[in-house]
């Protein structure tokens, strides 16, 4: 197995930088056995029956990107990873040299337009020093790092530091900042709990409307939650994707959803890739809530999952290969190949894919 066994062709003009207009307006490739057929999303409806299960991952994306100085001049931008405690993060860095243990950092607002913030001096007002640009609003200490991670302390909760400080963070591929309208449209219209730094895409199809329908016509709908990491956009630096390992997120299924799940009738059908890795990585270690590194290769066994719905994604990513595991990795190269030359969006903001899983649930 060669991580080159997952590239395709892709013209950047297909990468979606946009969500489409509706929601459940945007297009739906549909492969069932050998069959592939062009739909509109809300024709999900009829492909889902009133026994089967429909798994929704209810993760909010956070404000989790922080723009920030050091407090020797230089331009830092963070993304929190994760919530440790109350005030303190594991957090990726972007700056021109790597952050040494005690540095300081402030945070700069997002819409500022002003010059650069920088900390301010330690010296009481009648000690005749000037102070230099602004005062800093907040302050985060550099306490060590972990692998690819730096470990910061916040001077208040990390929930609120975000949301006052933070922006969203939208993909790399998407070469745009995120505006207002991003504010809404890139979470799911069920997002509950907060904690992911990109969004569980599949879901954004969803719209209210479109939920109700489908539960009117007697799908039940379950929700897990799996928080969602930077770590999803990571290429492969190895050559054979057995050799990689998966960064860690965290899950849980409440005692509601694996009753429905015990009791269904029909279908399991997880919308996403991460509602895949939930319920996958919890039949395989018997635990309901826990961390996972499940890495979905061609050869995997699924358990607990009937029928994905999911985007389009990036060549050689462990998402690609979690979806040719599901469905077969001739079948969705033949996939990917007809949406490219039918123009299907590509990516978070693009369409989606309905597929079986292939018999026997090997690819």
């Amino acid at each position: 197995m060669d991580v080159a066994d997952f590239d395709f062709p892709l013209p950047k003009s297909l990468i979606a930088q946009r969500p489409a207009p509706e929601r459940s307006g945007s297009r739906l490739l549909v492969l069932e056995g050998d069959s592939i057929r062009h739909c509109r999303f809300d024709a999900v409806r009829g492909l889902l029956g009133k026994d089967d299960l429909l798994v929704v991952n209810d993760t909010r994306v956070v404000k989790a990107r922080l723009q920030a100085r050091k407090d020797s001049g230089g331009r830092v931008e963070l993304l929190v990873e994760r919530i440790e405690a109350e005030t303190q993060a594991l957090c990726q860095a972007r700056a021109s040299q790597p952050l040494r243990e005690g540095r300081q950092l402030a945070l700069q607002r997002p819409s500022a337009q002003s010059p650069p913030t920088v900390l301010r001096r330690q010296h009481s007002a009648s000690d005749g020093t000037e102070r230099r640009g602004c005062e800093a609003e907040e302050t985060v200490l550099v306490v060590g790092r972990e692998g690819e991670f730096y470990r910061l302390r916040f001077a208040s909760p990390v929930a609120d530091v975000l949301q006052r400080f933070g922006q969203l963070p939208l993909p790399p591929y998407i070469e745009r900042a995120a505006d207002a309208a991003d504010e809404k449209r890139y979470q799911t219209v069920y997002a509950a709990v907060p904690g992911a730094v990109a969004a569980p895409t599949a879901g954004l199809h969803f719209d209210a409307a479109l939920l109700a329908r489908l539960e009117a016509q007697g799908v039940a709908i379950a929700r897990v939650t799996l928080h969602v990491g930077a770590g999803t956009f990571q290429p492969l630096r190895v050559a054979d994707p057995r050799q990689h390992r998966m960064h860690a997120e965290r899950y849980s299924i409440s005692a509601e959803t694996r009753r429905a799940l015990s009791e269904c009738r029909g279908r399991v059908v997880a919308v996403g890739t991460t509602v895949v890795r939930t319920l996958e990585a919890a039949a395989a270690s018997g635990c309901d809530a826990g961390e996972t590194r499940l890495f979905v290769l061609p050869g995997f066994r699924f358990r607990a999952v009937d029928v994905l719905i999911t985007n389009f994604h990036l060549p050689k990513s462990t998402l690609l290969m979690l979806v040719s595991a599901f469905a077969g990795s001739e079948r969705v190269r033949r996939a990917y190949r007809e949406a490219v030359e039918h123009g299907y969006r590509f990516f978070s903001y693009g369409d989606a894919m309905f597929c079986e899983r292939a018999h026997g649930g090997q690819g």
